[in-house]
């Protein structure tokens, strides 16, 4: 089968990519490298399954030349983490909506089954933990720039059920929390590769707030192996899936975490948010995942834990220090 992947050389892309070909799939890898490498995808470079194509999904042009004859797309390109958010809200906005909106138009066209890439951070602060996929989206004031990821992805996933009972697009939707491990940049607050990059170095690790947020943190194999459950299971047509680990733990404990898995001298260092994040930041306190929903149907559970994907990350940061 021939697979399309936009945001193909990103962090979740480029393991995706390593799924598809093990299993015999030919990939086309579709990314602007505005947040994706090169460098992640270098080692399918001989493939004689994989094609790469240096585009943007906004431009329709390139968009069809890229979806050419797939049999599906795997739809996980997108302007990234809170920080850029707040850094570039525009170029974010468009990104997160517009390019969405033209890669259902194309796969709407022929009907090719698309999986969309959505996220947790559609929720925003619901205070009632573990989530649902069908809990309450509680958010903040649209003035607040921070919560339009949120807010596009919303759309987003509203966009693929219309394309789905108007257009009949085969869809299906996951939601990721928290995916991590190795080829993740720490940058735009991706806190987990941050902190273990810190750790390497012996330098200060910066917990915003005062850590007591938490998170769970699912290893990127695990996440991988989430999305092509779904993905070929065709009960799960039409519907939106969690996705992420097991194990709650507060930003402060995980720093500790970090420190003891590496070895390292480092020390935490409190950093108020206002200095951290431009203006309109507002934190959400809890996360967590209910998976309930993808087990039952799938069979699907996270198998590695975060001493194991903290041991990941740091094997292939130690290659780049």
């Amino acid at each position: 089968m021939k697979f399309l992947i936009t945001g193909g050389a990103g962090f979740i892309g480029s393991h995706l990519a390593a799924r598809l070909l093990d299993r015999g799939d030919h990939v086309v890898a579709l990314d602007d490298l505005s947040a994706g490498s090169k460098k992640n995808i270098e080692k399918f470079s001989g493939h004689s399954q994989f094609t790469f194509i240096e585009g943007n999904m906004l431009d329709r042009q390139v968009l069809n030349q890229a979806s050419q004859g797939v049999d599906g797309i795997f739809h996980l390109g997108a302007a990234l983490g809170v920080k850029r958010i707040l850094e570039r809200p525009l170029e974010s906005l468009i990104t997160n909506l517009h390019g969405t909106e033209t890669v259902l138009e194309v796969a709407a066209g022929s009907k090719i089954k698309t999986f969309i890439a959505s996220t947790s951070e559609l929720y925003g602060k619901n205070p009632e933990q573990p989530l649902r996929e069908d809990s309450d989206r509680v958010i903040g004031s649209p003035l607040l720039v921070r919560w339009t990821y949120s807010e596009a992805k919303a759309i987003d996933e509203s966009l693929a059920v219309i394309y789905g009972s108007t257009h009949g697009l085969p869809f299906v939707i996951g939601r990721f929390f928290n995916t991590v491990g190795p080829r993740q940049t720490g940058a735009y607050g991706m806190v987990l590769p941050a902190f273990v990059k810190s750790a390497l170095l012996g330098a200060p690790i910066q917990v915003y707030g005062d850590g007591s947020q938490s998170r769970v943190f699912c290893h990127v194999d695990d996440a991988v192996e989430g999305m092509m459950r779904i993905f070929f299971d065709d009960r799960a047509l039409g519907q939106a899936f969690n996705i992420g680990g097991n194990g709650e733990v507060t930003i402060s404990q995980l720093a500790e975490i970090v420190i003891a898995e590496t070895g390292s001298a480092s020390k935490i260092e409190y950093v108020p948010y206002e200095k951290a994040y431009p203006k309109g930041f507002e934190d959400t306190m809890r996360r967590i995942p209910d998976t309930t929903k993808i087990l039952q149907l799938t069979g699907w559970e996270p198998k590695k834990d975060l001493r194991k994907i903290i041991q990941d990350v740091a094997m292939q940061i130690r290659t780049e220090i």
